[in-house]
């Protein structure tokens, strides 16, 4: 199954070399759970390049520092790709950014939140149970970075997770097989602790201290991870 990873962001330039891609962390996430599954990373946010339906089974969109409201060229044409991909059939999964571009994609509403930035392993409780969630679990925990949220999901859309911090944890559309998520399960918790580092000063010292002790505490992030492959392997 040809899995094409939307690459919307990099890292830090402060992490470079010591951490991998957005692209290379999902696959380092997937793969062990999913042999069927091949990648192939298309650097949108670099080059505007975008895959057609045609070109794949499966369309994975990553995190990224943009805002899915700011004016960067590859996001509408990214959008018009998420619309596709829906009305093809191909089932699609969003990370954080993707959350939020997918949410806007299909007619939700997405700005930076008055509760903050949001840092650290956060808490969700799973609402809606669904096929592709095996094992499962009535709440997640996973690591987050984010300011943006879904403040408005789209028309149909199935709140499948979320807290009092972030209501639209994670979601699932009725444009098409399509899912998901705020939180980034493909962050360990070394590359989480090192950008909390870089970014103290943005968050402030109690949040950063606050998140980086919660990197100590358990993340479900492995069952995330499996959730993706099996929605992907057609357990829907």
């Amino acid at each position: 199954m040809k899995i094409a990873i939307i690459e919307t962001g990099a890292p830090p330039d402060q992490l470079n070399g010591k951490h991998p891609t957005y692209p290379k962390m999902m696959e380092r996430m997937l793969a062990p759970l999913a042999p069927n599954l091949s990648f192939t990373t298309w650097p949108t946010f670099r080059d505007g390049a975008l895959p057609r339906p045609s070109d794949f089974d499966g369309l994975l969109i990553t995190g990224s520092p943009a805002g899915v409201y700011e004016d960067h060229a590859w996001i509408a044409p990214l959008e018009d790709l998420v619309r596709a991909a829906a009305a093809a059939g191909k089932p699609q999964v969003g990370i954080c950014f993707g959350h939020q571009l997918m949410a806007q994609a299909f007619g939700g509403e997405v700005n930076k939140s008055d509760k903050g930035w949001g840092v650290g392993v956060h808490h969700y409780e799973v609402t809606d149970a669904a096929p592709w969630m095996t094992p499962a679990t009535g709440e997640i925990s996973c690591a987050v970075s984010h300011q943006d949220q879904v403040l408005t999901p789209p028309p149909g859309a199935r709140r499948i997770a979320g807290s009092d911090f972030c209501e639209y944890g994670a979601l699932a559309y009725a444009q098409g097989p399509a899912i998901s998520f705020q939180m980034h399960p493909e962050f360990e918790h070394d590359y989480a602790s090192d950008l909390i580092g870089i970014r103290r000063n943005r968050f402030g010292e109690a949040l950063s201290d606050e998140g980086l002790a919660s990197l100590k505490k358990r993340s479900d992030r492995g069952v995330i991870a499996q959730w993706i492959v099996n929605f992907f392997n057609g357990r829907r």
